[in-house]
């Protein structure tokens, strides 16, 4: 089962504090269990009559929670710290670090009812949380605040909280455990897509290589034919196809597909990148396109020319999104309008990315060299409009660490006179994030996705993989 269809779950800490009304820890405990399961989430916490105020207090609170916690390892998404009232900030920080899980933390303060405030209904909870996360800090614990420093539970920013900390606990998740295919070796011409697997493998990210020689002769062999014409099927439904494209064009990509797609599951990647250009159109006959289009479109991404960077930028997106993402070039100003420009790729863009009717046919420009009827595939159309975010990692080898850059922007509606995969784009000061791009040494393929999703991606990767992180648009 992909991440994106899991259900999330979430360790749940509630917080008390000695003098403080426990009533007040029970009502908080209830409302916050009730919140997550609105969402179709799942949470793990001590039954109510587990310590004597249904919360964790004491270090005995704490050590009853962690090992709690470590018999559902392999099931917690994540942990969510909720104060109610001051709460105990040791015995909050004992239990999370004898659990010793390693995954995200949110902490969760309460508001104070001004009117009829009293003894009774006190909480100190915006104290509270700043003791709670002073500890976790000391102890090295990673965690994430939230919008307000407090705030109630019935509150529409604890909800967004809440979906937003699933997104980056899913995409923390996904990445650490990640496994990347790289179908072939990158095009010669290609220096810019070369990166290092150590660095990659030092965030839990494992690449998985194949000679496009096999994936070829995969391709080649008698396929099932019920399984074939299944996949012709989904081939003829997927976009509108030209008449003049060729059945023998068809079916060897459908068969190209299937192994690609064998190849995946037996051994269980999440994405892969692929050398798609030239010597799958010279020695097979068709091109990639559409094969990573249709993974794309099954939340399973797929990257040109063995960008392995550039197909965990897109898997990354994915994870924080749910939505399919693509890989593009950063590819031609728009006029001397400075803050658009047009990104383009030739292309393996999933449906669900375009946003409008695609229509199937051959590479043009690398038809023009080895022969058109040797380059069916290519997705062909232009990009919705709509809000999008973009997003590119890159191993910065000379200084042995993971960097990227984040940002938001939009596709727009605007012409643009040719052909293939086009995304006329905008993005406030461009200029300034082209500047960055250069003086960085980033590729000129950058991942995009519908949607706007940078804070969760800034959090997870930034705060809790701590790879270095520009996100551009929010300096100041």
């Amino acid at each position: 089962m992909k991440l994106t269809d899991r259900k999330t779950v979430l360790g749940v800490i509630v917080g008390t504090r000695g003098f403080f009304n426990a009533r007040l820890a029970r009502e908080g405990r209830k409302t916050a269990l009730d919140k997550l399961a609105s969402l179709g989430m799942e949470s793990v916490i001590l039954s109510e009559d587990a310590t004597p105020t249904s919360a964790v207090e004491t270090y005995a609170d704490a050590r009853k929670c962690a090992d709690l916690f470590r018999l559902n390892r392999d099931r917690i998404d994540g942990i969510l710290v909720v104060l109610p009232n001051f709460g105990d900030e040791v015995g909050i920080a004992s239990a999370l670090n004898l659990a010793q899980l390693k995954v995200p933390v949110m902490v969760v303060a309460v508001d104070d009812e001004i009117e009829g405030i009293s003894f009774e209904r006190r909480r100190d909870s915006f104290c509270g949380k700043i003791s709670v996360t002073n500890n976790l800090y000391q102890y090295g614990i990673k965690y994430t605040t939230t919008t307000f420093h407090t705030y109630s539970l019935d509150s529409k920013e604890f909800l967004a909280d809440l979906k937003d900390f699933a997104a980056v606990c899913r995409t923390v998740k996904g990445l650490t455990n990640a496994r990347i295919g790289a179908i072939g070796a990158r095009p010669a011409a290609f220096q810019t897509v070369r990166a290092s697997e150590k660095l990659f493998q030092a965030s839990g990210i494992s690449i998985i290589t194949l000679d496009l020689s096999e994936i070829m002769s995969a391709a080649e062999k008698p396929a099932d034919e019920n399984r074939l014409n299944l996949r012709l099927e989904e081939i003829g439904a997927y976009g509108r196809i030209p008449t003049f494209i060729l059945k023998e064009s068809m079916t060897k990509q459908a068969k190209l597909g299937l192994a690609v797609e064998d190849w995946m599951m037996a051994n269980e990647l999440d994405a892969t990148s692929i050398q798609c250009w030239d010597s799958i159109e010279k020695n097979y006959g068709c091109a990639t396109c559409l094969t990573m289009s249709m993974l794309g479109e099954k939340l399973i991404p797929a990257a040109c020319e063995v960008d392995i960077a550039g197909v965990v930028s897109m898997y990354a997106l994915i994870l924080a999104s749910g939505q399919p993402a693509a890989i593009l070039d950063w590819n031609n100003n728009f006029g001397e309008d400075r803050d658009h420009c047009v990104c383009f790729h030739c292309s393996n863009y999933p449906k669900g990315f375009m946003g409008n009717e695609i229509e199937i046919s051959n590479l043009e420009i690398l038809g023009k060299m080895v022969g058109e009827e040797k380059c069916f595939g290519a997705i062909k159309g232009k990009v919705a409009p709509g809000p999008m975010t973009f997003f590119r990692v890159s191993t910065d080898d000379r200084n042995g660490r993971i960097h990227s850059y984040i940002g938001e922007g939009e596709f727009v509606d605007k012409p643009f006179p040719i052909d293939g995969g086009i995304a006329v784009t905008r993005v406030d000061n461009l200029q300034k994030l082209m500047k960055y791009v250069g003086k960085n040494g980033f590729e000129h393929h950058v991942s995009m996705v519908r949607g706007k999703v940078a804070g969760i991606l800034e959090e997870a990767c930034g705060n809790y993989l701590e790879w270095d992180v520009y996100r551009h648009g929010a300096e100041g």
